[in-house]
């Protein structure tokens, strides 16, 4: 008995009922073993001695406890830190955080699959869930402090209510499913939401038989929910909401024209952040599958099509493609997981194409070896990349370890304040404040920072070539080890800052001393 059958037998519908939600998680095992395997491989791969970022700091010390809060800047959306709130009120541990969103983004996962039941057959479902679950984009994002992720599963989980409503006019839960789907992407992230929301409010002017008020009221709605506390924090603190916007801009680069297509392709090498991304493409195998996704994408729309699934297929395909836009079109830099919402919408025409290529690879044995090679291959080279970038994140989290403690052995303890390069994570592992004198994290004059030097310790760091600054001269020099990615780390210290001075100090002085 189908589901859709077993809930319209019987006359109290309750019996019935139970036995076809029995019926459809028993069929959703597929899927659920996809969100399983997805939480493992966070759990194994990625959360084992991984530090927090730059922007994950940023997050953190929003609502972590005994942490002065970095400089929010003008995009940034509180959604995120909502979220890790009930871990970080409890604890400061770094593994306790991972493993909290590791198994959180796999529930999130199974729920965003879970609401396509009904629209698309189970193991399509999961073939998707694999797809998508299997970049290593979105194994490294699962337990990370950034918002993308979280907008890709609640752009999935929006994008299958609205069409469950679509069909189902008496489908009340869908309506409230779109509605909070909607207003979860816009609490990560405002402007995406608006181009989640773009497509589906199209789609119900356009389409007849979807045409009715309650479908645009969830999509209002659910938008206005979201983006309520960006604009409340955006008359509070930046001016006004058009004062935010233009600031926002600013800081992305201005945002207008700007192809970036090949940034993204550069991007999916490993690097978190391209930007800028002049740089060589050294390994283009990294980017094979972007190639041919669009050719899949083709194919599984032209597949649901054949078997009267056209729309189930094309509305998410046209809001991945949506989402998209701004991040190919309209900013000139790339990171990988700006696209994570798209890639996991187009990972259901994607299933669905690969699903009719299988379909008629069988029986051949040439034919089937020949496909499950080059998803093995595929699967293979996400790994690797995925294996870097994870080695990269434990190297920084020893370095930045090391960093602090050479500033704490030198008398840099709370209350103190780091300032200067990579000031976050290192005025975040120190307990201090992290201020900024210039650039789009500015909070502070220079004549400020001296004047917290009265009476505080402050550190100013300095990587590689660049000069000292100006006001911190006649303060202690100190070489820091080095970070990764750069040399000969200094930072200058306050007169309040009394510590142990190091053994090159010291010969430095009795140098000094004989001259």
């Amino acid at each position: 008995m189908t589901e859709t059958s077993a809930v319209a037998a019987g006359p109290s519908g309750t019996e019935p009922r139970a036995d076809g939600v029995r019926a459809a998680a028993r069929g959703f095992r597929r899927p659920a073993a996809v969100a399983l395997a997805y939480t493992i491989l966070q759990l194994v791969l990625v959360v084992p001695g991984s530090g927090l970022g730059w922007d994950e700091t940023v997050y953190v010390s929003q609502v972590a406890r005994d942490a002065e809060a970095a400089f929010f800047s003008a995009p940034r959306a509180r959604g995120i830190t909502f979220l890790i709130a009930p871990v970080t009120a409890l604890t400061p541990s770094v593994e306790a955080l991972r493993v909290y969103l590791a198994l959180l983004s796999g529930a999130g996962l199974l729920l965003a699959l879970w609401v396509w039941r009904r629209l698309l057959p189970a193991p399509v479902l999961a073939l998707a869930g694999a797809l998508f679950a299997g970049l290593w984009i979105t194994v490294l994002y699962g337990p990370q402090v950034m918002p993308n992720l979280w907008v890709a599963l609640g752009s999935l989980f929006a994008v299958g209510c609205f069409l469950r409503a679509a069909r189902d006019r008496s489908d009340r839960g869908a309506l409230a499913g779109l509605c909070g789907g909607v207003a979860f992407v816009a609490l990560m992230r405002p402007s995406d939401a608006l181009w989640l929301a773009v497509p589906l409010a199209a789609a119900v002017l356009l389409v007849g038989a979807w045409r009715r008020p309650l479908p645009l009221l969830a999509l209002a709605a659910g938008a206005a929910l979201g983006c309520a506390p960006w604009v409340v924090e955006a008359y509070v603190s930046y001016g006004g909401l058009s004062a935010r916007l233009r600031r926002a801009s600013e800081i992305q680069g201005d945002l207008g024209w700007h192809l970036a297509f090949d940034d993204q392709v550069r991007a999916l090498d490993g690097r978190l952040l391209c930007r800028p991304c002049d740089i060589p493409w050294r390994r283009p195998v990294t980017a094979v599958w972007w190639f041919v996704l669009p050719l899949l994408v083709v194919c599984g729309v032209l597949a649901a099509a054949r078997t009267k699934r056209l729309a189930v297929v094309l509305v998410p395909t046209l809001a991945g493609l949506s989402m998209a836009v701004p991040y190919v079109l309209l900013i000139g830099y790339a990171a990988p997981r700006f696209l994570l919402p798209t890639y996991a919408l187009l990972a259901l025409p994607t299933a669905t194409g690969l699903a009719r290529i299988g379909r008629a690879a069988w029986p051949r044995p040439l034919a089937v070896g020949a496909l499950a090679a080059l998803l093995a291959a595929h699967l293979a080279v996400q790994y690797a990349v995925l294996d870097s970038a994870a080695a990269r994140g434990r190297t920084n989290r020893v370095a930045f370890g090391r960093v602090a403690a050479e500033l704490a052995r030198q008398g840099v303890r709370p209350p103190c304040v780091v300032s200067g390069a990579e000031a976050v994570r290192v005025a975040y592992l120190a307990g201090c404040a992290s201020r900024q004198t210039g650039g789009h994290d500015g909070s502070i004059t220079p004549a400020g920072l001296v004047a917290l030097a009265r009476d505080r310790p402050v550190a100013v760091v300095v990587a590689g070539v660049d000069a000292q600054p100006e006001y911190t001269q006649g303060w202690r020099a100190l070489r820091l080890p080095d970070l990764p990615g750069e040399s000969d780390w200094r930072v200058y210290l306050s007169p309040a800052a009394q510590g142990k001075p190091t053994r090159g100090q010291m010969n430095k002085s009795r140098t000094e001393k004989r001259n």
